[in-house]
């Protein structure tokens, strides 16, 4: 009964260091990922998103916690706090200050910011390289899972899915390149957009 009792502590501790182990690397493989995206100048690619509803492809600048993104049906611009959304078709401007989770369904990079408090880290190699699946610490959290695919030779994301709790958002991303943006564009400009109604959502 003893040997019994011991093999199964045993056991137990054995998968409990392969997950931490598992999740230390998940976490280096983010970290220098981030390293990469988070380029002080900032960066811009290409992008694809396909949700429940709707699916759309752009064009992305970051730069920090701030981006501006430009589809076919719209262009955002967020400063770090105040997102502003132009809709092609009907000129009009929405201002607003998105959650976490709308941050993270348009901007495929907020899990550079997102992973290091609140989630559960594990991975595993797939074809493309790692495949890091976060799961949230908190129930109330927005965002339930993600599942980000890093290239391994190059650290850099090339997809990332979202779950919210009700439906899965998928960000392929593509084109990354290291650039040095002005702030500038991360706010929206009135003068650019003279027809444009402005509605206040905050």
């Amino acid at each position: 009964m003893k040997k019994t009792i011991m093999l199964m502590l045993a056991t137990a501790l054995m998968s409990l260091c392969a997950q931490a182990q598992n999740a230390t690397k998940a976490r280096q493989v983010l970290d220098k990922t981030a390293a990469i995206v988070g380029n002080k100048g900032g960066a811009s690619a290409n992008f694809t998103i396909k949700g429940a509803k709707a699916s759309t492809s752009g064009k992305i600048s970051i730069k920090g916690n701030k981006f501006t993104a430009t589809t076919p049906e719209a262009t955002m611009w967020y400063d770090g706090k105040t997102q502003w959304t132009y809709m092609k078709n009907t000129e009009e401007v929405n201002i607003s200050n998105p959650t976490e989770a709308q941050q993270a369904q348009m901007n495929p990079y907020k899990f550079i910011t997102m992973y290091k408090n609140g989630y559960t880290l594990g991975m595993k190699n797939v074809a493309s390289g790692y495949e890091v699946h976060l799961t949230s610490q908190d129930k109330k959290r927005a965002i339930k899972e993600m599942y980000i695919t890093v290239n391994s030779k190059t650290y850099l994301p090339s997809s990332v899915r979202l779950f919210n709790g009700k439906n899965w958002t998928t960000i392929t991303i593509s084109n990354f390149k290291a650039s040095n943006l002005n702030d500038a564009i991360f706010t929206f400009n009135s003068k650019d957009f003279p027809q444009a109604e402005v509605i206040d959502l905050r």
